[in-house]
């Protein structure tokens, strides 16, 4: 650290002195004009002794000649003999040494804010494999939760409460009553015990087994994040494991798993994760929210700091539109159905989008049965993704499940 500081200001200093002698040095004047004007007479003295000789000036032109510029020279050797004004040099003194002064301090200054003091370099490599060793050895649920005070029950009516404590005395009878362990766990979450509700949960996907849904282990890892304080554990990087397997595209698997990126140190995951959740997000899912309000500063730490967040880029139909939808007739559903399709190409087009968008857009016309637009969509696509191998499986998946594939 001293060798730093040392090096940092020589080199400050360094830029300083070499400031400082320009100012000290001043501007060179000029030199006189009488010194300048003499030389000129001098040689127009023997450019008229050159045409004397050569016959070209009449003997008595020379001399008035000569006698003119004589008396010029006169005149400007006068002015030659007065010194030029010297230059103070107090205030070019002070000058230096206030640059040399501002110079030091706003080099300190402006590091020490926007610098990391004795924080070494480290390559990017170096980072990925600290953040992975962070992430490895990142403290467990229990021990996370141990350090947390106790959280009390939420307040609920009397008899809700009773009703509660009937259902825990009930599963602990009757350990693999599978519709109360299911009653239980969202009980408990309901009072903000999140603890016995993931344990709750737990035992619910125990006994189910195989038959364990994506929805069931994205319940957990929820319970199990609230518990621990927003914290992503070990515990609960599992069950986000366990959703991503069977719902790749899950949302409360894939925010959470930009939270845990968050957590370990790697902002540039975190941001990648949100942002493409953002623009297949609905306005009204619910992590919609969270991620808006953290996306913009992991821009930033992400060394992005011109990130505008897009606009929810999928929003879904409310109730009262499918309430609505359900009361069109045939061709009325379809004609909704047609212009929503419309509008996404019409996105897609002068926007673009993600490889999911176009893969939607496929499928969606597919099922109208516009196989020969689905194809060129499919076409546009490749090209579009020409150097994305991971886009382009997601385009050549859809373009087999809408029956296009070459």
């Amino acid at each position: 650290m001293a060798l730093f500081w040392t090096i940092s200001a020589c080199v400050a200093l360094a830029v300083a002195g070499v400031l400082s002698r320009a100012l000290l040095r001043g501007r060179r004047e000029p030199e006189a004009a009488g010194a300048y004007d003499l030389q000129v007479y001098r040689d127009q003295l023997k450019e008229i002794d050159r045409d004397a000789a050569r016959g070209t000036v009449a003997p008595e032109e020379a001399a008035r000649l000569r006698t003119e510029v004589s008396r010029r020279i006169l005149a400007a050797d006068d002015r030659a003999t007065v010194p030029p004004p010297e230059t103070p040099r107090g205030p070019r003194i002070f000058g230096a040494a206030l640059v040399t002064v501002a110079l030091l301090a706003g080099t300190f200054a402006l590091y020490a804010r926007l610098g990391a003091p004795g924080y070494r370099d480290v390559a990017l490599s170096d980072r990925i494999a600290a953040a992975r060793t962070l992430r490895e050895t990142r403290p467990s649920q229990a021990e996370i939760e141990a350090r947390l005070p106790e959280t009390p029950s939420a307040e609920a009516p009397a008899d809700y409460l009773a009703l509660v404590e009937r259902l825990r005395a009930a599963v602990t009878e009757r350990p693999d009553d599978l519709q109360g362990h299911v009653l239980l766990a969202r009980s408990e979450a309901a009072l903000g015990n999140y603890r016995r509700a993931y344990a709750a949960q737990r035992r619910l996907i125990a006994l189910k087994g195989e038959a364990a849904t994506a929805a069931d282990y994205a319940d957990l890892a929820d319970m199990l994040v609230i518990a621990a304080g927003g914290y992503v554990s070990p515990e609960a990087e599992e069950a986000l494991d366990e959703v991503m397997s069977r719902d790749p595209a899950n949302g409360v698997a894939r925010y959470y798993g930009g939270l845990m990126m968050a957590q370990s140190d790697r902002p540039d995951a975190a941001f990648r994760i949100w942002d493409q959740l953002l623009r297949e997000s609905g306005a009204d899912e619910p992590w919609v929210a969270p991620i808006r309000q953290e996306i913009g500063d992991m821009a930033i730490r992400a060394g992005i700091n011109d990130y505008t967040p897009p606009d929810s880029a999928l929003p879904g139909p409310s109730a009262a539109d499918m309430a609505d939808a359900a009361a069109m007739s045939e061709e009325d559903r379809a004609a909704m159905i047609r212009g929503m399709v419309d509008r996404l190409s019409d996105r897609l087009a002068t926007d673009g989008g993600t490889p999911e968008e176009w893969a939607r857009l496929i499928g969606a016309l597919a099922t109208l049965g516009e196989t020969d637009r689905a194809s060129a969509i499919r076409n546009e696509a490749r090209t579009v993704f020409a150097t994305d191998p991971e886009a382009l499986a997601t385009i050549r998946a859809a373009a087999d499940r809408a029956g296009i594939a070459e």
